[in-house]
């Protein structure tokens, strides 16, 4: 009987060591090296049903790298539980990312930024299609197809998108009496593709 509790309490010692070890915290691929807690991570439908009291705290969220931007790579998405929850990431003082994050979860330490679309930067827009000086992402002039979906949008043409966003403005309007759409993104510090 003695010999059964000795093993029991061999046994139970072996599972916490191996339960502890499976919870240290790893390095981040970042400019500083910070680290981070497993379990600190945010998940992105988390984030984006509370980015309006965390815009400019630092953050870590994690989920499904879906894309990687072909211009330069410093920008990826990432997915939360289905493709209406995803988040952009810039890499803000950080080189591009790596290739490898692509279909993979990552995880992403920085700070949340809103980006707020009002008439103004409507017209600012509307005056740089013009003048021919607007910022060209994605294969065409419509820009990114996964920017796009991350914002709800799905008119095909600019001047579709503007009018959406201003009836969008209108509604909001009507309802909140806010006058501009948020949209939130990440400035990363740190990212780390996990295995």
């Amino acid at each position: 009987m003695k010999k059964n509790y000795m093993l029991l309490a061999t046994a139970l010692v072996v599972a916490i060591v191996f339960a502890s070890c499976g919870s240290k915290s790893q390095k981040t691929a970042s400019g500083n090296g910070t680290e981070q807690e497993q379990s600190s991570a945010l998940e992105v439908d988390s984030l984006l049903a509370n980015a309006d009291s965390l815009f400019g705290k630092e953050v870590t969220v994690e989920g499904v790298c879906t894309h990687i931007c072909k211009h330069g790579g410093r920008k990826i998405f990432l997915m939360g539980s289905d493709d209406t929850q995803t988040i952009r990431i810039e890499s803000g003082k950080l080189e591009k990312f790596d290739q490898k994050c692509v279909n993979s979860i990552v995880r992403v330490t920085g700070t949340l930024v809103e980006e707020r679309i009002d008439e103004a930067y409507l017209q600012n827009w509307e005056g740089q299609i013009k003048a021919q000086t607007a910022e060209k992402h994605g294969d065409g002039e419509v820009g990114c197809s996964t920017e796009k979906k991350a914002r709800g949008e799905t008119d095909n043409t600019l001047e579709g998108r503007i009018a959406n966003f201003r009836a969008k403005i209108a509604k909001r309007k009507a309802k909140s009496g806010k006058e501009y759409l948020s949209f939130y993104y990440i400035e990363a510090s740190a990212y780390e593709i996990q295995q």
